[in-house]
Order: C-alpha cells, then sequence, then structure tokens
C-alpha cells in the first residue's frame, strides 16, 4: 500500500502502524517527560500537558452536537485524560470557499458555550480559505494546554498508600494486574448518531452523540483517587483503548460482554451494519483503570453524576495472557483484537 486511504485516519491499527513507521521515525526524540514516542492522549514538557486535534467530522451538525462542540470537547479531554486541569485553547478554522456565514456563526457559538461548560477559553487561533472543492465544507483544528493540579496529586497520593510507583502522570503504561476496568456510560452512542444522521444507510435512530467536555467529572474523580489512567474512548472505541493499555502495560484486560452498557438502538443498527459497538467511536465517555481498593469509591462518585449514571465495572487487568478478552454472556472467550479503524468514516 502506497497511498493514504481513509483507514489510515480512523483510530485503529493502520493509523498506529503509519505514525510508528513515519512519524516517529522522523519526529519525537524530545526527551521530554512524556514524549511523541509514548503515544499517550497527549505529551508534557516542563509540567505543561500539550495536545492538538483536527476535526472533519460529516456532517457539521449531528444529533446532540456539531463540529463546535467537538471540537472544544475532544481537545478538552484529552487535556483531562492526563489527569491534567485545562488552562487554554488555540483554534485554527480551514473554509471551502463559499461556505455560510450563518453557519460560521452557529459553530462559533456552539464553541463559545462549550467552552464556557468547561471552564476555558480560546486565547489564540488562525483562519484559511481554500478554493472551492478543495476541501468539504470547513475543518476545525483545536489545541489546549493543561497544567499538574491539587486534584491530580491528591490522586497519586491515594496510589502510593495501596503501591509503590514512579509515574507521575496518568499512561497507558501504569496498569498492573488486579486493576478494575470502568466505563463511564454506555458505548457507541456518538458514531451511530453521526452514521444515522448522514441518510447514506437507509436507517434512522433516535440515539444521539454524547459528545461533552469530561474534565470536571475528572477532577472529582481524582479528588477520590486510585486513578492510573483514564482515556476518552474515541476513534476505534473501546476496543482500540483496551488494546492500547494492554500493549503499553504489557498486561491482559479480562472484560465481561453482559456488564458493557450498550442502548438497544445502538445495538440494532449495530446488527443491521454488521460492525461491533465496541469499535465505534465515543465522545462523551471515559475508560477508567482504578486500583482494587478504590474502585467502589469512584463508582459510587460516578453514578452521582450526570456523565456517570450509567456507569459499570466491566473488566479487570491480569497476567494470565496478554491480550484483551472479552468474556461473552454464553460463557465463552473471544479475542479483541486491535481494530483496523473506527468502521465509521468521519466521526470526529
Amino acid at each position: 500500500m502506497n497511498r493514504i486511504t481513509l483507514a489510515h485516519g480512523a483510530g485503529g491499527s493502520m493509523m498506529q502502524d503509519l505514525i510508528k513507521k513515519y512519524i516517529l521515525r522522523y519526529l519525537g526524540g524530545s526527551g521530554t517527560e512524556v514524549p511523541l514516542e509514548a503515544l499517550d492522549d497527549s505529551s508534557v514538557v516542563n509540567n505543561i500537558v500539550l495536545t492538538t486535534d483536527s476535526h472533519t467530522v460529516k456532517p457539521l451538525f449531528f444529533p446532540g452536537g456539531d463540529i463546535g462542540r467537538l471540537a472544544v470537547s475532544g481537545t478538552v479531554n484529552d487535556i483531562a485524560m492526563m489527569g491534567a486541569e485545562p488552562m487554554a485553547l488555540t483554534s485554527g478554522i480551514v473554509f471551502e470557499e463559499g461556505f455560510k456565514i450563518e453557519i460560521f456563526k452557529r459553530i462559533i457559538k456552539s464553541m463559545q458555550s462549550t467552552c464556557q461548560e468547561a471552564g476555558v477559553f480560546i486565547t489564540a487561533g488562525d483562519i484559511k480559505v481554500v478554493e472551492k472543492g478543495a476541501l468539504d465544507e470547513l475543518y476545525i483544528n483545536t489545541s489546549g494546554i493543561g497544567r499538574r493540579n491539587e486534584a491530580l496529586e491528591n490522586n497519586l497520593a491515594e496510589i502510593k498508600k495501596y503501591r509503590n510507583i514512579n509515574f507521575r502522570w496518568l499512561l497507558d503504561s501504569n496498569l498492573k494486574a488486579g486493576d478494575k476496568i470502568i466505563i463511564s456510560g454506555t458505548i457507541g452512542d456518538h458514531g451511530v448518531a453521526i452514521i444515522s444522521s448522514r441518510g447514506d444507510y437507509g436507517f434512522k435512530s433516535q440515539i444521539i452523540s454524547d459528545v461533552a467536555p469530561l474534565n470536571k467529572i475528572v477532577m472529582k474523580l481524582l479528588m477520590v483517587g486510585g486513578i492510573l489512567k483514564m482515556k476518552d474512548p474515541t476513534r476505534g472505541g473501546l476496543s482500540n483503548t483496551l488494546n492500547e493499555w494492554s500493549e503499553r502495560s504489557k498486561v491482559g484486560i479480562s472484560i465481561y460482554e453482559e456488564n458493557i452498557p450498550i442502548k438497544e438502538g445502538v445495538k440494532s443498527a449495530c446488527e443491521m451494519l454488521g460492525i461491533d459497538p465496541l469499535e465505534i467511536a465515543n465522545e462523551g465517555k471515559i475508560v477508567i483503570a482504578v486500583l482494587p481498593g478504590k474502585v467502589d469509591e469512584i463508582l459510587d462518585e460516578l453514578k452521582q453524576s450526570k456523565e456517570g449514571k450509567e456507569a459499570q465495572i466491566i473488566g479487570e487487568v491480569t497476567n494470565k495472557f496478554n491480550q484483551v478478552v472479552l468474556e461473552t454472556k454464553v460463557g465463552g472467550k473471544r479475542i479483541i483484537t486491535p481494530p483496523l479503524g473506527d468502521p465509521i468514516p468521519r466521526i470526529c
């Protein structure tokens, strides 16, 4: 394969392969605390967390959200998942010539309200316009910075009561056998909301996207403590997140099918389309690796929040194997391999 395909941007194994073979070969090597080579949600330079993301979602407006809310939420969440407090964002917008100002106004107002919800500001930005046909309507890049905070320090102090640690951030490599895995709510909502709004697949759905900034609930969870890693399972879904953790922590992860919350509308859509809900993107959920001694407290805190009312313990970390294994409802076992990419293109 000598050309870039949609799968190379879909968050799965093909994108990871592209990053490892080309981007890491020529870039990175900075020696920072959490460098590019860690392939985590963000990097860390002098206690400052940095992240960036580009958004090409189609359509621009979908049930439950739009590209503006998605752009702000995605960057805020990537910072929060490292255990950092978001401080400020930047945004670059690329228009196709002829884009309607009234639609742009709706998107900017959505970005404004999402920033207010998260408690952050966009402090710098850029605008470019390209000729008609050079891109599909509008793309947005958002970058952000975050900092260490009291909640993260409290979390690390709680972990030290149970385990000797040598890490300062919530990284994919922090997991050990016995740790529990929690999901904050139903999976697949965002991807199904996107695909049902396109009208290309001949079905309608009442599912709405879960897109939301999660930094405030993350700070509350960190104050409870015992969290080893968090991730918003976006492209490639729950399957991709757990496989990244398994690979980088060099552990196995066992998950229980009957505990994974999935809306009936999502199940029906996935069955009709022949896709796996574990591989579909989410934009307002958190997967959390937690010390066994703190899991009940974390679950209680989640269930008291609007973001975590449907939270469940879905699995645990093990040394018995080095893969992600699903224990099915009928008592069988299935290896969950890294997806090639999210089965729904342009979902973020």
